[in-house]
Order: C-alpha cells, then structure tokens, then sequence
C-alpha cells in the first residue's frame, strides 16, 4: 500500500504498480491534474499546503479502502508544494476482481480524498490575484 503526502512529481504507473496483484483482473488509477483555467479564469500555478496531520489522514483513507472486500490494493498519494500546469496533484490506483468494484473504488477513493484530506489549495491567476480553495 501506498498512502503518501510529497512534495515532489508523482507518477501514476508507479501507483499502478504497486496494487499488482494476480488476483486482480482489473486496476484502475486516477491523476488529478493542475488545468490552466478556473471559473472562466486563467490559471499560472498552484500551490497546495497540508496540515500536518495530511499524512496520517490520507494513511487511514488508504486502510479503509484496502480493507474493503474485494479490493486487493490501494496506492494514492498527493502533492504538496508550488505545481505548474500540466503537474499531477493527485495519483491513486485500485486493484479488484472486476472493473466494476475497481472503477466504484477508485472514485469514490478520489471522492473521500478531496472530502477529507486536510491540504488547501492557492490558486495564482494571470491577472495576478489568487484565491484559496477549500480553505476553513
């Protein structure tokens, strides 16, 4: 299992890699992607900032996940730092029995991740201002 906070690139194949397993028939993997627009604006950059405890919360998420029946793997992990366009902000990567449970799995993993993950995410424009997002 893979459950990580970085501050450096991710790789989704490595993800993929690490919920191999021979009893899957299917792996599915998800990158969330810095996009270069927001509401109608232009985007320069991101920069996400974790609360110390992102780490253990994302761990946890992970466990509840590999411990569903039929999952056989998680990976999933999400950047930190200042990312440019282009970077992957989010991998993750499920391993099942059948596509269904895996694609079901992955989403809702992405879904939970967004919902609870204690990472904030400022938003540079190209007018210059920024704004924060998910941010209490």
């Amino acid at each position: 299992m893979i459950a990580r906070v970085v501050d450096a690139p991710l790789s989704v194949a490595e993800h993929e890699d690490a919920v191999a397993d021979k009893r899957a028939g299917a792996v599915v993997s998800f990158a969330g992607v810095v996009r270069d627009h927001d509401g109608g604006r232009s985007v320069t950059e991101l920069e996400y900032v974790g609360h110390p405890t992102a780490a253990d919360v994302l761990t946890e998420l992970a466990e509840e996940f590999a411990a569903r029946p039929g999952v056989h793997a998680v990976a999933v992990s999400h950047r930190v730092g200042l990312l440019g366009i282009g970077d992957v902000a989010l991998a993750c990567a499920v391993s099942t029995a059948h596509r269904g449970e895996a694609f079901a799995a992955c989403a809702e993993l992405v879904d939970e991740v967004k919902k609870r993950l204690p990472i904030w995410k400022r938003q540079v424009f190209t007018d210059g201002e920024e704004e924060w997002v998910a941010c209490p």
